[in-house]
């Protein structure tokens, strides 16, 4: 507050309603901080008494009941200690009602708060409190210079305190964020929880050395949500049960389920229940069920015991499947103090079992899957030729995490007299299908250009002809650049685009310049198309950029926005190391929704 125009008092009997805003004080409840001492606290309190020289120095961060204190000097006791007020003892919590600076010289002149208790118990006399925000702006509380005395605040105090304020909300609105962070995480594994296996099951099985911890996962997932304990059993070569592994709701059955898992091993008679699943491929629903059913399904005393101490009222067990195969079962049972199964929980745990089935069968396939995408694209990401007037470098960034290759490719040589062959293209697709045909049309490029003195624009055209007389099924983009050092010093580059984006060029100084021309058709038309060169020049410095149209396209706006905020983007960063300078423009968009390839190239 900065005058004295409200005649209403701090200890008002309507609270102030920014107090209680539910929206601050989720935020304040995200920072995380309390009561306790916070060394990044303590410091912006101890800057703000040095550098204005007065006796007490406080991050107030003020609740709908109370001011509290992480960051503290000078306070006297009983004060110092508990770091906290009541709302009786806050000027602090009037910033946070203005939203704007508070400044008294004397704070027992000032009508609305020269009752305040905390000019005779805390010993405020000046006050200057700046306002502590978050990102949207809401005041959290103050950053406070206090004197015991009459004062008057200098504008370089004042222009102090608010500098060191703005570093403080930094603060506060990174332990907000962070902790925004940590709840989003756990909201995410509380939301996929159960189906959080059954949803990615195929990744966790990759290479299928992780099918017995992911099996334990599902086990654990379904108990307590489903059942009260859970058995998860697979087949060997015979049919037989193989690999049984259990689970109970109750920590200290742990031994005794374990122990019943183990017999389902050797301890099954032939009219048991998981024997029929895993026989037949039907599920089988015990909706009241005893020890009887136990008992019929073992060739021992010692299951129905255990059954017993673990609870056996209901049961169900459910296959799993894939492809028509059963590799498994599935078993739920609930004890006598919970609800019997019924058909609704049959229908969730079939799909259970499913699920399993087709992550289990599709673990192998899909670690060969694996193989063939890391040898695609090795074969797909060339060595880069190193050359004294040229730096070069290159980026991949496939759009499926899963697949890990996609249609993108680049491609850079020297040709016999020095010249560089420099190439970017795009065939539809981001999978193996797509790699295995960018793989075919990277390896044609080179076949027709290598050697050959031709102009770039003839080379395209004879790339044309070859996809059409080999009926290669490409729907494909390319750029085909050659660069070659002239008398100035630097690189005349020569250029011909089948449908690809324009390649860009930054210049030393940090301006851009996109190299447009006429739009010419994609590579591969039944149809015979000419193709045009065009020219450019590359002065030391500068930067030649080709890419693929993942760069710019998003489904959310048009390729020619994204151009726009791609140019913006590059513009001076003509002195980044190149490798730094493919990384940005990677990293400025991570959850990209198609492949990325980048090569440039930079003249020196």
């Amino acid at each position: 507050m900065t005058d004295g125009s409200r005649d209403d008092t701090p200890e008002r009997a309507d609270p102030i309603p920014a107090l209680r805003d539910p929206d601050r004080l989720r935020s304040l409840a995200e920072t995380r901080l309390t009561a306790a001492p916070d060394e990044a606290f303590d410091r912006f309190a101890r800057l703000v008494g040095d550098l204005l020289d007065v006796p007490v120095a406080l991050v107030s961060l003020v609740d709908a009941e109370r001011q509290f204190f992480p960051g503290e000097v000078g306070l006297a006791r009983p004060w110092a200690a508990r770091r906290q007020t009541p709302l009786s003892h806050s000027f602090c919590q009037h910033v946070v009602d203005l939203g704007t600076p508070m400044v008294l010289p004397d704070a027992r002149l000032h009508p609305a708060l020269r009752d305040n208790l905390a000019v005779p118990e805390l010993g405020v006399v000046a006050y200057a409190g700046m306002p502590l925000t978050d990102l949207e702006g809401r005041v959290l509380g103050s950053l406070c210079a206090i004197d015991d005395k009459p004062r008057d605040w200098t504008a370089e105090q004042l222009r102090t305190l608010a500098d060191l304020a703005a570093a403080c909300s930094s603060e506060l609105r990174l332990r907000i964020a962070l902790e925004g962070a940590e709840q989003a995480r756990r909201r995410a594994e509380e939301a996929n929880g159960r189906l959080e296996l059954l949803a990615g099951l195929a990744g966790t099985l990759a290479g299928t050395l992780d099918v017995a911890t992911a099996l334990r996962r599902l086990r654990d997932t379904m108990v307590p949500l489903l059942a009260d304990w859970s058995l998860v059993t697979l087949v060997g070569p015979d049919g037989a049960p193989r690999d049984v592994t259990a689970a109970h709701r109750d920590p200290a059955r742990a031994p005794d389920v374990a122990r019943f898992a183990e017999l389902m091993r050797t301890g099954l008679s032939p009219d048991s229940i998981t024997r029929a699943v895993l026989r037949t491929g039907r599920p089988v629903l015990g909706s009241a069920a005893t020890l009887a059913d136990v008992r019929r399904g073992t060739i021992g005393p010692e299951m129905p015991e255990i059954a017993a101490r673990l609870g056996f009222s209901s049961h169900l067990s459910v296959p799993i499947t894939d492809a028509g195969r059963v590799l498994g079962c599935i078993t739920l049972i609930n004890g006598p103090q919970r609800r019997h199964f019924d058909d609704s929980d049959l229908l969730i745990a079939e799909d259970i079992g499913r699920r399993a089935g087709q992550a289990i069968g599709n673990s192998r396939m899909y670690g060969e899957q694996r193989h063939v995408a890391h040898v695609l694209q090795h074969s797909m990401l060339p060595r880069l030729p190193v050359t004294d007037d040229l730096e070069l470098a290159a980026r991949y960034q496939p759009a499926a995490d899963r697949v890990e290759v996609g249609g993108d490719w680049y491609d850079a040589f020297r040709q016999p007299g020095g010249e560089l062959i420099a190439a970017i293209g795009d065939v539809a697709g981001h999978d193996i299908e797509a790699a295995a045909t960018m793989g075919q049309l990277r390896n044609l490029v080179r076949g027709n250009a290598y050697g050959r003195p031709d102009a770039v624009d003839k080379l395209m055209s004879r790339l044309d002809e070859t996809i059409r007389g080999l009926r290669i099924p490409a729907a494909a983009t390319a750029t085909l650049v050659r660069l070659r050092a002239d008398d100035a010093g630097g690189q005349r580059v020569t250029w011909c685009n089948a449908g690809h984006p324009a390649p860009l060029v930054v210049r030393a100084g940090g301006t851009v310049e996109v190299l447009a021309g006429t739009p010419e058709p994609l590579l591969g038309l039944n149809r015979p198309v000419r193709r045009t060169s065009r020219h450019a020049h590359l002065a030391t410095g500068d930067t030649l950029l080709l890419y693929t149209d993942g760069l710019i396209e998003r489904r959310d706006r048009s390729i020619d926005e994204g151009m726009t905020e791609l140019v913006a983007r590059l513009g001076g960063t003509d002195r980044l190391p190149l490798g730094e300078f493919c990384d940005l423009l990677l990293t400025a968009a991570p959850h990209r929704e198609d492949d990325v390839a980048l090569l440039a190239v930079r003249a020196i």
